[in-house]
């Protein structure tokens, strides 16, 4: 099924945007884990709606009611299923919107995939609500990947193609707790503030701006994934482009690498301490679609909201005929920002599901 990803940690996705509610099923947690429940509901907050003048208005609570799979705190060995009911939609408002499609967002295509029959409210199963229950698994993910000395973290390398400054070498946990601590997730404050600017500036335009996320995980042994199919950097990539609106994703140097010559690209190896490690990292601690031990790093593209108030171009669908869209409702001017948690949720879970499988589901 479409809304699945994981082998041995399996992790499927329900619900649309204007629904009763939203949730996931996470299958193949180990059992006697406890979850800080105030711990994830800190992360789930990171990317709530309705937060200030950046995100849209929208309220919800985003408290998830978990169904199974827990008991006294404490995995149980059930499949986990967590709810997360949406309380504030504005039907109205996606009227217009069942017979003509938004450029650039997945109207056309559902309508085009199941014949005008797909709930498109709030961009029903294709929204960003989804992401909510994404934060579910990949938030109790993170807490399991922590007691194994694993912690992933993100931030903003760039919105509106305004920089942040890049993870150092070799990150740590405590820096990822500090950006995540902050109310806009950067590491140069700075950065931050002339991010905002655009953003609001895009807001005050009718118009919205994408961004970049980085996400690291360190703590990673060397030797974890397969080589070509099955490697570290394909399995995350099929999950992260499942989250809605990231059109690109990479690796380490990623696409910079095919400007490199091999001596610039290449990481040179040394020993330390007993172990052996690179002294660069432009690999992103992945060789050959296997972890070299080194930090984990990627970073995913997230485009610009397709929901602006600027009139734009479209097809009236009943009639096949050229039309004029405005759109109306509540929508993020940029969501990039929101995104970071469910970047470091999808890498967290899966991570976790590898190294399940690498360790005969005892990690």
């Amino acid at each position: 099924m479409s809304s699945e990803f994981g082998n041995l940690l399996h992790v499927s996705v329900f619900g649309q945007s204007h629904g009763k509610a939203v949730g996931v099923v996470v299958d193949g947690l180990p059992a006697g884990e406890e979850i800080d429940l105030e711990e994830l509901q800190r992360f789930l907050d990171r990317r709530r709606p309705g937060t200030g003048p950046l995100s849209t208005a929208r309220k919800e609570t985003d408290i998830p009611e978990f169904l199974s799979g827990l008991e006294g705190g404490k995995t149980c060995g059930a499949p986990l299923c967590a709810v997360i009911p949406n309380a504030d939609q504005h039907s109205k408002d996606y009227g217009e919107l069942q017979d003509k499609p938004r450029p650039g967002h997945a109207d056309y295509t559902a309508w085009a995939k199941w014949g005008g029959r797909a709930d498109m409210r709030g961009g029903g199963h294709f929204s960003g609500r989804l992401t909510a229950p994404l934060c579910v698994a990949g938030g109790i993910a993170k807490q399991i990947l922590a007691r194994r000395g694993v912690f992933v973290g993100a931030h903003l390398a760039s919105v509106a193609g305004i920089p942040d400054q890049p993870f150092p070498l070799r990150p740590t946990a405590e820096l990822f707790d500090e950006v995540a601590a902050r109310p806009f997730p950067v590491l140069d404050e700075a950065a931050g503030e002339r991010m905002r600017s655009a953003i609001l500036a895009a807001k005050s335009d009718l118009d919205s701006v994408g961004g970049v996320i980085e996400c690291a995980a360190i703590g990673l042994p060397a030797g974890l994934g397969d080589p070509m199919f099955g490697g570290v950097e394909n399995r995350l990539a099929a999950a992260l482009f499942g989250v809605p609106a990231v059109k690109g994703v990479e690796f380490g140097e990623g696409f910079r690498a095919a400007a490199l010559r091999g001596s610039e690209n290449n990481d040179p190896f040394t020993v330390e301490g007993g172990q052996i490690q690179a002294v660069t990292n432009h690999a992103g601690g992945i060789l050959g679609g296997i972890t070299t031990g080194m930090p984990l790093v990627l970073r995913a593209a997230v485009k610009p909201t397709p929901s602006i108030g600027r009139p734009q171009r479209t097809v009236r669908l009943s009639a096949m005929e050229n039309a004029d869209l405005t759109i109306h409702g509540r929508h993020d001017p940029c969501v990039a920002h929101r995104a970071v948690p469910v970047v470091e949720a999808v890498t967290a879970a899966v991570l976790l599901d590898m190294l399940l499988e690498g360790n005969h589901g005892t990690f």
